[in-house]
């Protein structure tokens, strides 16, 4: 039993406790409820709740998430088309987001996976000074995929 201004009051039956919390005109609330005794304190059982949900969406206000972009290619894509999506990617991890680098299959081109994989390589080497491989690329279904994440 812990009191209301926080003095330990030692071990004693429910109902003195209760009485104790009613004569502090105060709430009796298990703290520790699966400590062998349960630990209960006397306290204003709103405010505790109050203080509870305080500190709850300050932990949520200091989180941070992170966002994944997705960013498609195709087998036989271009230079020229493949410098723009490395720009997107650059202008992405510049605001911290992840990069999913996902490159389709179709048709016969899965028999040229190899080059899937070079494209992805090239990929990966025009963004070297801004980024590191999360996930190496490896194919899931028809597509290769690639995770990239910022440098620290």
């Amino acid at each position: 039993m812990v009191g209301a201004d926080g003095e330990q009051l030692g071990i004693m039956s429910a109902k003195e406790a209760y009485f104790k919390a009613k004569d502090a005109n105060l709430d009796l609330v298990k703290i520790a409820p699966t400590a062998k005794p349960p630990v209960c304190k006397i306290i204003d059982y709103g405010k505790y709740r109050y203080e509870l949900a305080r500190k709850a969406k300050e932990a949520k206000k200091k989180q941070r998430t992170v966002e994944t972009k997705e960013i498609r290619l195709s087998p036989n894509i271009d230079t020229n088309d493949l410098m723009t999506k490395v720009n997107q990617a650059r202008k992405f991890l510049s605001k911290g987001a992840k990069i999913k680098v996902s490159l389709r299959f179709r048709g016969r081109e899965m028999a040229h996976r190899d080059v899937g994989k070079e494209i992805l390589d090239n990929f990966y080497a025009q963004l070297e000074d801004v980024a590191v491989v999360d996930k190496p690329a490896k194919m899931e279904g028809r597509s290769m995929v690639m995770f990239l994440s910022a440098t620290k």
